[in-house]
């Protein structure tokens, strides 16, 4: 077999298209990379592009995994945020979403509650009544010493209003003191059924606790839910710049 060798080939004319074989033939390549910025199939199908730099757009949905998690959205605070509502994105297109959290610090010496609850009506009220149960585990973290286990179990109202279920309680604005977490919401678009969750938020806290909670429950109303907030619940007390929360679907 012949050899054509040659530093670069180049369509013909204008065109920016080059052909290599016809129809049904089969084009090997030996070489150890192709190195492009857009990729299409036989039928010119985007796969991707770059942008030279390694950054992908236009990826074709026919390459994202058809389980496991979709990263909706991301917020990070600035500017003495007291909460974190996600009003948008929360539909039937997932049976399950998970928030997660992490960096979370407090601006006041307050020591704060971070808590949570959920919306019919895309965030103008936050005041669905609810049944959960609160386990937790805790331990000195300064010494290791005063280890405790502990439980209980609430009904919340809708007429108190903008009340929260507990994910870390205690915690000032001292840089030790801090909390990451997540928490699952499935099927929050049901007009059918209750809405179930689960929640776990380790936190360092005020008295030198590694105070690690867990919640369960369910909120009770057949409506959809397609907004949730987050929030620190002592008045005048700020996320510190820099909190992150994502929300995931889950297939």
């Amino acid at each position: 077999m012949s050899e054509l060798r040659v530093a670069t080939i180049e369509p013909e004319g204008a065109t920016t298209s080059l052909t290599l074989g016809a129809s049904g033939d089969t084009v090997t390549s030996s070489a150890d990379s192709i190195k492009a910025n857009t990729f299409k199939d036989a039928g010119g199908n985007t796969l991707w592009t770059s942008n030279g730099a390694g950054v992908l757009s236009s990826v074709n949905a026919g390459l994202a995994p058809t389980t496991g998690l979709k990263l909706l959205q991301t917020t990070t605070t600035s500017g003495n945020a007291e909460s974190v509502a996600f009003t948008s994105g929360i539909d039937s297109t997932y049976d399950e979403y998970l928030f997660v959290w992490h960096n979370c610090f407090q601006v006041s010496a307050t020591n704060g509650y971070f808590q949570f609850q959920c919306s019919t009506d895309g965030g103008s009220n936050y005041n669905l009544s609810s049944t959960w149960t609160y386990t937790y585990t805790n331990v000195k973290w300064s010494d290791g010493s005063s280890g405790s286990y502990g439980y209980n179990s609430w009904i919340q109202d809708a007429a108190r209003g903008f009340t929260y279920i507990t994910l870390t309680y205690n915690c000032s604005n001292s840089q030790a003191e801090g909390w990451c977490g997540m928490l699952r919401l499935f099927k929050p678009a049901s007009t059918t059924y209750v809405k179930h969750f689960m929640a776990e938020s380790p936190s360092a806290t005020s008295n030198d606790y590694l105070w690690t909670p867990y919640v369960a429950g369910y909120f009770n109303t057949t409506s959809a839910i397609n907004a949730i907030n987050f929030k620190i619940t002592e008045d005048s007390t700020y996320f510190w710049n820099g909190a992150k929360f994502y929300m995931y679907g889950v297939t």
